[in-house]
């Protein structure tokens, strides 16, 4: 049976409570259906992290049926949830975690609009401020991959890396979202979804006006490091 320090063990559940609270999110804001989706955090201080187990009901999901695994995917024996089936996108989440070191959470949604841009294979464009805002320029398509190994992870990583970009779309199946946490990348999820419907409507109205390039840096730059209430008290 593994053993953790006290303070590993803390981080553990602490995410094991983020993650299963997190996936309400996703049924709060009409990202996924029946069982399909799926959050991960990382540990902090360890190299694993927690998602969900495979085809279980929404309505279920509890701290102590995440499912803690190793950067590799592998289940860790013993613990909480080891008896389960980790989510079908394990090994892409392990992926981006042994990769992309900065990022904390990872989130897989097939929420309508976005789905329907990745069904295109079409980038979704940046032609509003919330997209430069939250994204920096265009949510990106990634290559088409089929689920089962790491083939997914390759995609999100190499499509990510260097850009802006907390979202891909993963060619004819969808988006997939990166965070400093788990629900950094929930937000990133909902966001996607939101721009995707309101670029695809706005296209069914004409053509969208692009955004000069200065004014999609100038924005992004304002939101990522000026938005919102500035830190209280000594650090």
């Amino acid at each position: 049976m593994n053993t953790y320090s006290p303070e590993i063990e803390v981080a553990i559940a602490r995410v094991r409570s983020d993650v299963a609270k997190l996936h309400g999110e996703l049924v709060r804001y009409g990202l996924v259906i029946w069982t399909g989706g799926n959050v991960s955090g990382r540990v902090p201080g360890a190299d694993l992290f927690v998602i969900k187990p495979s085809g279980v009901d929404y309505d279920d999901l509890a701290p102590e049926n995440m499912i803690l695994c190793d950067l590799d995917g592998n289940v860790i024996p013993g613990t909480p949830g080891a008896e389960r089936s980790p989510s079908s996108d394990t090994a892409a989440h392990a992926y981006v975690y042994r990769h992309m070191p900065e990022v904390g959470g990872v989130v897989h949604t097939h929420s309508t609009y976005a789905v329907a841009w990745a069904a295109r294979a079409e980038p979704i464009p940046c032609v509003i401020t919330a997209m430069a805002d939250e994204f920096g320029g265009e949510v990106p398509i990634g290559p088409f991959s089929i689920i089962g190994d790491d083939s997914i992870g390759r995609g999100i990583v190499e499509t990510l890396t260097g850009h802006r970009s907390r979202a891909v779309l993963m060619q004819n199946h969808g988006p997939f979202t990166i965070g400093k946490d788990a629900r950094d990348a929930v937000k990133a999820a909902v966001m996607v979804e939101d721009v995707a419907r309101t670029v695809h409507i706005s296209r069914q109205l004409g053509e969208p006006k692009p955004m000069p390039t200065e004014a999609i840096d100038a924005l992004f730059d304002r939101y990522q490091n000026v938005y919102g209430q500035a830190p209280q008290g000594a650090l």
